[in-house]
């Protein structure tokens, strides 16, 4: 069993979800990243989604296209997010993902890109681009060298493509929420109960619901349902409107902590970290 198996398994016996926060590797730099990831962990996130820098980010919103820019500003590069995952993991045991395009990985190599990812103790992978039918041969490798290729699922996708997307999964498998581009949002959609019902009852491979999750109560919702709440936008809004301050890495914790309490305690019984000591943000 790989290391994000065992995460979902002991979660299970537990009978908790697990908190799945994202962030742009590089943003705003690659140290700062290497401090919110610790924090992250310490407050409670049980898998690290670590976004790789692309130029044309198709599947997301403004904020996480602002967030890849300064990345790549900053020259961030996959050689850089493979020594910050080597050296995270002098003290982190936290699974983590690489959350990306494919691009990327293509002119990096497929076999050298998975070689690297594994030596750097990366768990697995997902290219949001990448559909099973045309993952053929970097599934080989990663399947090769035990790294989970995670694959996504959307509400208009066919029962039928759902069955087969399942029977290759592994790890988990990414429900994308709301139809468009990355974005914190209000509210979560009224069918997402059933259709990650749905899902569950074909497979018993964990399914994480991403895309929207801004609030405790939103990441409440999701963990009744789901296996794990994927945070994305709403970490990357603190993170631009705080870089550069002394306060950025703590701030995210806090909001990584209220997140987590909100998995564990009845919708409204924490307070929403975006309205916390600063007023309303702005939701994109």
């Amino acid at each position: 069993m790989t290391r994000i198996g065992d995460t979902f398994a002991k979660l299970k016996e537990k009978g908790q979800a697990a908190l799945v926060p994202f962030l742009t590797a590089g943003d705003p730099d690659i140290d700062t990243t290497y401090a919110l990831v610790c924090e992250m962990v310490r407050r409670g996130a049980d898998l690290i989604e670590l976004g790789v820098p692309f130029s044309d980010p198709m599947a997301d919103g403004p904020v996480l296209q602002r967030a890849a820019e300064r990345a790549l500003e900053n020259g961030t590069s996959l050689p850089q997010i493979f020594d910050l995952v080597a050296r995270l993991r002098r003290t982190v045991d936290t699974p983590i993902v690489l959350f990306g395009y494919y691009n990327p990985v293509w002119r990096y190599g497929i076999r050298r890109f998975v070689e690297d990812a594994k030596s750097a103790e990366i768990d697995g992978v997902l290219c949001v681009d990448l559909p099973l039918e045309e993952a053929g041969e970097f599934k080989t490798e990663t399947d090769r060298l035990d790294l989970d290729l995670i694959f996504l699922l959307a509400p208009t996708t066919p029962m039928e493509r759902i069955r087969t997307v399942l029977s290759e999964a592994r790890g988990f498998v990414y429900y994308v929420a709301v139809s468009g581009v990355t974005g914190a949002r209000q509210f979560m959609p009224d069918d997402l109960s059933r259709m990650v019902s749905r899902i569950r009852s074909i497979s018993s491979v964990p399914v994480g619901v991403g895309f929207g999750i801004s609030k405790p109560e939103h990441a409440k919702q999701v963990a009744s349902i789901a296996d794990a709440a994927i945070v994305g936008s709403a970490v990357s809004i603190i993170i631009e409107e705080l870089r550069g301050q002394a306060n950025l890495v703590e701030e995210v914790g806090e909001f990584i902590g209220q997140l987590k309490l909100g998995l564990a305690t009845p919708t409204g019984g924490v307070v929403d970290a975006f309205d916390r000591n600063r007023g309303k943000r702005e939701v994109f």
